[in-house]
């Protein structure tokens, strides 16, 4: 081996091992004693959770912590702990200090961060709440060669990607369906944090992610984008010398893919959402009127 690739060598190695150095090191910082409020600690996880995403996602991408999606047809989810958002396009609904209110053709991904102990009547009725939100397809847009009234024929239902992140043990894998990815933080000695990252295996290949990702909801027949079947998302995987996987590097490609498979948010549907406002506005109206008689 020549100089020249054994520095190469060298340089892809050490970016190998850092991921490593990171992973530990975010795993220590979650699992970090203290003798203080359970909210606090609560927001300093969700802290470190974020820098693990913002380091692997591109900067087109930003991150809001303790939010609401909403939809155009008058539905609001529970709070999400992390929302990973493309803003370029699309406005907030509202946003004022730390209230937000974000339309879901925004989101990207949602992420839920929890502690040793889940709530199961809670996480399936936040999950369930997320799955229940739509895009709207009533856009109106400037493309390169004409005015798009219509939502693209590659893009006609979107949703986010849901990520569960969790101190300790496994979940049971009724609420690990729920997720596209889990990632456990484990701590099992004084030199034992590590990371375990579960991703749905229903979703095996690309084409089927596509689908998901792409049409939500929709009906499956004439969907473009064929000839990413086969593309197995497993080959996306990081591995050493030892053949163990580096799983925090393997998550930011698989990831990252995934995003790409997204690419951009639905185009934002104004129109739709006036005619939301105005709609439960006229309810309100009526019901003041019969409480009146």
């Amino acid at each position: 081996m020549s100089v020249i690739q054994q520095r190469k060598s060298k340089v892809i190695q050490n970016i190998k091992s850092n991921y490593k150095q990171i992973e530990r090191s975010l795993v220590e910082q979650l699992y970090i004693k203290h003798d203080i409020h359970g909210g606090t600690i609560g927001s300093m996880r969700e802290d470190t959770w974020k820098e693990l995403f913002q380091m692997v996602l591109p900067q087109k991408f930003v991150m809001e912590q303790s939010v609401f999606i909403i939809d155009s047809k008058d539905g609001i989810s529970r709070e999400v702990d992390l929302a990973i958002i493309d803003k370029m396009y699309t406005p907030y609904i509202f946003r004022y200090g730390r209230v937000k209110f974000i339309p879901i053709e925004a989101v990207a991904v949602v992420v839920e961060c929890k502690s040793t102990e889940i709530d199961k009547k809670n996480i399936h009725a936040w999950c369930d709440q997320i799955s229940g939100l739509r895009t709207a397809k009533g856009s109106i847009v400037r493309s390169a060669n004409r005015i798009e009234t219509e939502a693209m024929k590659t893009q006609q239902s979107t949703r986010p990607l849901r990520i569960l992140c969790k101190l300790g043990n496994h979940v049971e894998k009724q609420i690990e369906k729920k997720f596209d990815f889990v990632i456990y933080a484990q701590k099992t000695g004084e030199d034992q944090a590590y990371l375990e990252i579960e991703r749905n295996p229903e979703l095996s290949d690309l084409w089927m992610w596509f689908k998901e990702l792409n049409f939500y909801d929709e009906n499956q027949s004439g969907i473009p984008g064929e000839e990413l079947k086969g593309r197995k998302l497993d080959k996306y995987v990081v591995k050493d010398s030892s053949g163990n996987i580096n799983k925090l590097l393997t998550f930011n490609l698989q990831l990252n893919q995934l995003l790409m498979l997204i690419n951009n948010p639905m185009l934002f549907p104004h129109l739709e959402y006036v005619e939301m406002f105005n709609r439960l506005e006229e309810a309100d109206n009526e019901n003041d009127c019969s409480n009146i008689d």
